[in-house]
């Protein structure tokens, strides 16, 4: 068997696992590592933080469905990853980050850059190593890969000592399966779980499916819209469920919670039965949970065991992949009729115009409902949209309507602002025939704003709409609804956008009319480099409808009539 260094081994794992692209930023301690990759196939992506690297590698892995890949020295290297760690482990997105280690013998010495990295991200990792010596490197390497892509997905994080690089060993491929003990990642499903969810679902007049990001990743979209269909129920979407179910699909009723739309939570609160598939009952979308749909039995099928009865209990549970209890299930259902409760739903939704493109009309003002859907509209719904978090992501959510899986990126569980423009390059990189679309508040995208950079020296294309309207726009309107419009640190002096974009090289425009929307947007998708768009909306508005923190589901504040009538010409949802 010939020679290799543990640095070698990184590499030769890394492309037998399929990788051909990482995101990473080197150091004293991985560079052994960063040596010994220019002798192997895999592009790297050069970051300008390591943060921008956990985020390309999750945006990576969210557009293509495969394992995102980061890199890291140790230190302040590997802890400036821990906020894109915590983000990929809320989302259940699949990366693999490798760090470097200080030498064994200096470790537990307060050595230079050196930091516990295993014991900080132990929380916020299905798992984490330390590789002290270069026999382990390869066994870590493939654990690290099938924990991240089995079972919920998630990160792992493998940290290699600088010895363990730089030591050698008669080195050969494994290539038998990973087989962990105590890792039971696959779960039967048994007939006596699927029995009692059929005769829940036989024995309900008003069922309502709640359809979560488990649809997407178990590719279940063709099992849960043949499912629905079967039945006739309605389907509510999760924010990251968003693209499991075609919008347009006469079932789909739109999103669920804190923003989602009124009638949605509604006929949740007023159905006899929820169908939770792969989704975990968060609190942005069950709102208070004493109050939460007190008149229906809950199906709650997750891959993820310690998900079921957390924060609802369950009446049927079932363990297990998605797609296989839908098939399942399919086979032991019969056809139903629910055309009254569809009906009573649609009724609810009474005049909801304000989300017709057709009936935002041009009043000389420029708001941010106007820039999605026009971008909806001229994208004819077929971009990856990645968002950052805060009222962009919620107008998103509401006026970009998404047919696809895969087609909405954004960080939901642990809300992190600046992940947009980093997500984005990664999907960019594993979707490289898509149209990519960063959608960004002016507050979130200053924060990961160096990876623009990246994009310029990759010759990475992209579109960026920055939503700016001068504040930290979500915590502004917590702050008019909820604390009598003190806003304490929200208002922002912001820079030029479009001058930065020009600093790195790139095309910048602006757009503070609608009449300009649609000539800019096109000339950003014809340009042939990453194009920021600054869109100047007014600063004022709100997401509506809104729950308060805490509230009961179906107590939403709604958008005041008067301000409806000015903005659009309909009436309020």
């Amino acid at each position: 068997m010939p020679k290799r260094t543990g640095a070698q081994i990184i590499w030769e794992c890394l492309v037998h696992e399929g990788v051909h692209t990482v995101f990473g930023y080197p150091g004293g301690a991985i560079l052994p590592a960063y040596d010994a990759m220019l002798d192997y196939p895999v592009r790297h992506i050069l970051v300008r933080h390591e943060q921008g690297a956990t985020h390309m590698a999750d945006g990576f892995a969210r557009a293509g469905g495969g394992v995102g890949v980061a890199i890291a020295t140790s230190g302040p290297g590997a802890t400036n990853m821990v906020t894109g760690i915590a983000t990929a482990m809320m989302d259940s997105s699949p990366i693999v980050c490798i760090t470097g280690q200080v030498p064994s013998k200096l470790i537990g010495y307060d050595a230079f850059q050196e930091t516990d990295i295993t014991g900080i991200t132990l929380p916020i990792t299905k798992h984490s190593y330390l590789v002290t010596r270069v026999e382990d490197i390869m066994p870590a390497v493939k654990e690290a890969f099938h924990l991240a892509k089995s079972g919920r997905p998630g990160p792992v994080l493998v940290d290699v000592t600088k010895d363990a690089q730089q030591a050698s060993v008669e080195w050969a491929w494994d290539p038998r399966p990973v087989q962990m003990r105590g890792y039971r990642p696959d779960y039967p499903i048994t007939r006596e779980d699927l029995t009692r969810a059929a005769a829940l679902i036989r024995g309900s007049r008003r069922p309502v499916i709640l359809a979560g990001q488990g649809v997407i990743q178990s590719g279940a979209t063709r099992e849960l819209v043949a499912l629905a269909e079967r039945i006739d129920a309605p389907i509510a979407m999760t924010l990251l469920g968003l693209g499991g179910v075609p919008a347009s699909h006469p079932l789909n009723l739109g999103m669920m919670g804190m923003h989602g739309e009124a009638w949605v939570n509604h006929a949740i609160q007023e159905a006899d039965l929820l169908m939770a598939f792969g989704m975990r009952f968060d609190d942005r979308v069950t709102g208070n949970v004493k109050t939460y749909a007190p008149h229906a039995k809950k199906i709650h099928v997750d891959i993820d065991p310690s998900e079921i009865n957390k924060n609802v209990r369950a009446d049927a549970a079932i363990v297990g992949d998605l797609r296989e209890t839908l098939v399942d299930l399919l086979d032991v259902l019969e056809p139903a009729d629910h055309e009254q409760w569809l009906a009573h739903i649609d009724a609810m939704k009474g005049d909801a115009a304000v989300r017709d493109i057709q009936k935002l009309p041009d009043t000389g003002h420029l708001y941010a409902a106007h820039v999605i859907n026009d971008i909806w509209r001229i994208t004819g719904g077929n971009a990856v949209v990645v968002t950052d978090v805060g009222q962009h992501q919620m107008w998103e959510a509401q006026y970009y309507h998404h047919e696809t899986p895969r087609s909405l990126l954004t960080s939901g569980g642990l809300g992190t602002m600046g992940f947009a423009l980093p997500a984005a390059i990664g999907a960019k990189i594993a979707r490289p025939d898509a149209e990519v679309w960063a959608i960004v508040g002016d507050g979130g995208f200053q924060m990961t704003q160096a990876e623009l950079a990246t994009a310029a020296q990759e010759g990475i294309k992209i579109n960026i709409a920055i939503i700016n309207n001068g504040y930290l726009g979500m915590v502004r309107q917590w702050q008019e609804f909820f604390y009598e419009r003190r806003y304490a640190a929200t208002p922002l002096r912001n820079p030029d956008f479009v001058k930065i974009a020009e600093a790195h090289g790139l095309e910048g425009l602006r757009v503070e009319k609608r009449s300009q929307v649609n000539d800019v947007v096109e000339r950003a998708r014809a340009a042939d480099g990453t194009v920021l768009i600054d869109f100047r909306v007014e600063q004022e508005d709100s997401v509506y409808p809104m729950v308060p923190a805490g509230a009961d589901l179906h107590a939403m504040i709604r958008r005041p009539e008067r301000t409806v009538l000015a903005e659009t010409g309909a009436d309020p949802i």
